[in-house]
């Protein structure tokens, strides 16, 4: 075969896979944007699958899969993306939900919920450190949860998992971090309430023997 023709034919290829690509690729945009996770997941793989490398299918993908509440396949997605954008607070943001999620399911083993747990603190300390000025506070107030629900773990964890020290200062971590919200927000009664149920937590915590 000619090396013309071997090129043409790799040429026309690539554009078929483009064209495929762009297609899945604005089916799956669309059906996100009609709420529609299901059929946006099944396009945006198909989008993906035909380039791996791009990170806005991949992003939507990760979203499509968290709504659709399949969250170990949205941390899938996300970390793929960042693999290709590391600096992008959104998808931190998101896996760190989905990590929240996956640390409270009771089918888990402990070590499993620990690791989730702890790999949503890291997520949203990243996000915070990629974008300080995030004007609705909304990574400080899910890492004021996160704090809270780590802490809450440490202290009924069974056998080595216990550790009452890290329990509390996770607590006090999720206050922090929430009292910087109301602080930035001083009408928010949900994050005072928020605060509330932390130091309720922390309280019971310091009253354990």
């Amino acid at each position: 075969m000619k090396l013309s023709v071997i090129i043409s034919f790799l040429i026309i290829s690539s554009i078929e896979n483009t064209y495929a690509q762009n297609s899945y690729f604005k089916l799956g945009q669309q059906a996100l944007m009609d709420g529609d996770f299901k059929v946006a997941v099944a396009q945006l793989e198909k989008a993906c699958l035909i380039d791996s490398t791009n990170s806005t299918a991949l992003l939507m993908l990760g979203y499509s899969y968290y709504h659709s509440e399949n969250y170990k396949k949205s941390i899938a997605a996300y970390t793929k993306e960042l693999a290709i954008n590391p600096v992008d607070a959104t998808a931190y943001y998101y896996r760190a939900r989905a990590k929240s999620y996956l640390g409270k399911d009771s089918q888990l083993s402990t070590a499993e919920k620990e690791k989730y747990l702890l790999g949503a603190i890291f997520d949203l300390t990243k996000a915070i450190a990629i974008d300080p000025d995030d004007t609705k506070n909304k990574y400080y107030q899910v890492r004021g949860i996160a704090y809270r629900e780590y802490g809450i773990f440490k202290l009924q964890a069974p056998g080595h998992f216990y550790d009452k020290n890290r329990g509390v200062n996770s607590l006090k971590a999720s206050i922090a971090d929430l009292e910087k919200v109301l602080s930035d927000n001083p009408g928010r009664v949900d994050i005072a309430s928020l605060i509330d149920l932390s130091k309720q937590k922390l309280n019971e915590a310091l009253a354990l023997r």
